[in-house]
C-alpha cells in the first residue's frame, strides 16, 4: 500500500502542487481511508520527502556506477551522467519536477535526509569535472562547482520541455548540451 500511496500521490503532487493536494485528495484517488494513510505515513511532509527520496536515490545510483567505470574517460563520464537525466525524463518526468518544485516544502529531518542526497548528486557531478581537469581532458581555468550548478541547472530544466518521443532524440540533446558545456557557442 505505501508504494500505491505513492504512486497515486504523484501525478497528483505534479498536476495541482504539494500545498493544493490534500490528504484527502490522496485517499480517494486510491478508495481508501484517511486512516490507511496514517497507517503508512505520520504527514503529507513524510510522503513528500519518499517520493523525493525514491527519486533522487535511484539517480544516484546509476551515477555512481558512471562514476565508478575504470574504462570510461571523464568526458564519456560527463556525457553519461549527462544523458543519465535526460534518459530519466522519459521515466521520471514527474517525480523530477516534484523533486525541484516542491522540496521546498520539506522542513527539519525530512529536508536534511533529501539534501544530503541531493548534495551527493551534485558532488559527484563536481568529482568528474574535477578529475577530467587534473587529467588533462577539461579546461583547467573552469571552476568545477560553477560548471557543475550550470550543468545541473541546464539538464534538470529539460524536465519541463523536453518531449523524449520528439523530434529531437535523448541522445542528440545529450550531444548538444555536450557540445555547449565543453565549447560554448565561441567560433574558435
Amino acid at each position: 500500500m505505501r508504494d500505491k500511496i505513492i504512486q497515486v500521490s504523484i501525478p497528483l503532487f505534479d498536476t495541482h502542487g504539494y500545498s493544493e493536494t490534500s490528504i484527502q485528495g490522496i485517499v480517494d484517488a486510491l478508495g481508501v481511508t484517511k486512516g490507511t494513510f496514517y497507517y503508512y505515513y505520520k504527514s503529507k511532509q513524510e510522503l513528500l520527502k519518499d517520493i523525493n527520496l525514491t527519486y533522487i536515490q535511484n539517480l544516484l545510483l546509476s551515477q555512481e556506477e558512471i562514476l565508478n567505470d575504470s574504462t570510461l574517460t571523464y568526458k564519456e563520464k560527463l556525457y553519461n551522467n549527462v544523458l543519465l537525466i535526460i534518459r530519466n525524463i522519459r521515466k521520471q518526468r514527474q517525480s523530477a519536477r516534484i523533486f525541484a518544485r516542491e522540496i521546498r516544502h520539506l522542513q527539519g529531518e525530512n529536508l536534511e535526509v533529501v539534501r544530503n542526497i541531493r548534495n551527493k548528486f551534485r558532488k559527484n557531478t563536481q568529482t568528474i569535472i574535477t578529475k577530467g581537469i587534473e587529467e588533462g581532458e577539461f579546461n583547467k581555468n573552469i571552476r568545477p562547482d560553477i560548471l557543475t550548478l550550470g550543468i545541473l541547472g541546464i539538464t534538470n530544466w529539460s524536465y519541463y520541455w523536453f518531449n523524449p518521443d520528439g523530434e529531437v532524440s535523448e541522445e542528440e540533446l545529450t550531444e548538444y548540451y555536450m557540445e555547449l558545456i565543453l565549447n560554448g557557442i565561441n567560433l574558435e
